[in-house]
């Protein structure tokens, strides 16, 4: 049985709509990496963010964005490593490069973009779901996240302002969220398994 406090916390957001959709008016859900590891190291994809000169630091255009420019070869002006693929451009230092040279080597981050969901996780490993098919009712983070709600404190579904999207119970081990789990399209409460 999950424990539901009547405490909603404080919304360090106060007027302002941060970490809140405004379209549908759900607060973003934020839960550790550590309470879905296994889901979330199985089906979060990189982010290495956008490709950048390894010469210049400008960002990169895709090759294929010059069209005919370079669609009969590389002009002699422009200097090539041999060593990778011709993948991007940068016009301000005359270079083409490849993915090899054009992103870091560690993710800037992490993020899932599937089956109605949208989440993301950077470097403090907290996960805010931005987009899903379901929701709870949770406390209101601290001020590094104001507005959102922290999956893991549910509170009852009389604090109408808590709504946050949420992962569903799948995304956990025992097959239980450790909330309780609404769908957003009809707002019925969805039970484990």
């Amino acid at each position: 049985m999950i424990e539901l406090s009547k405490n909603a916390g404080i919304n360090w957001a106060g007027r302002l709509n941060s970490n809140r959709d405004e379209k549908t008016g759900f607060r973003y859900g934020v839960i550790s990496q550590n309470e879905i590891s296994q889901a979330w190291c199985d089906s979060a994809e990189a982010d290495y963010g956008d490709p950048h000169c390894p010469k210049c630091g400008r960002q990169a255009d895709k090759l294929e964005a010059f069209g005919e420019t370079f669609a009969n070869g590389i002009p002699n002006e422009f200097t090539t490593d041999p060593h990778e693929c011709d993948e991007f451009a940068c016009v301000d230092c005359n270079h083409v490069f490849g993915s090899e040279s054009a992103f870091g080597d560690t993710p800037n981050g992490f993020y899932y973009d599937r089956d109605g969901i949208t989440a993301a996780c950077g470097e403090d490993g907290d996960i805010f779901v931005t987009k899903s098919p379901y929701f709870t009712y949770a406390q209101f983070c601290s001020p590094c996240a104001p507005g959102a709600c922290y999956l893991i404190h549910p509170v009852s579904a009389e604090n109408a302002d808590n709504r946050c999207y949420c992962f569903g119970h799948d995304w956990f081990e025992d097959g239980a969220a450790p909330y309780p789990v609404y769908s957003v399209e009809t707002g019925a409460e969805i039970l484990p398994a």
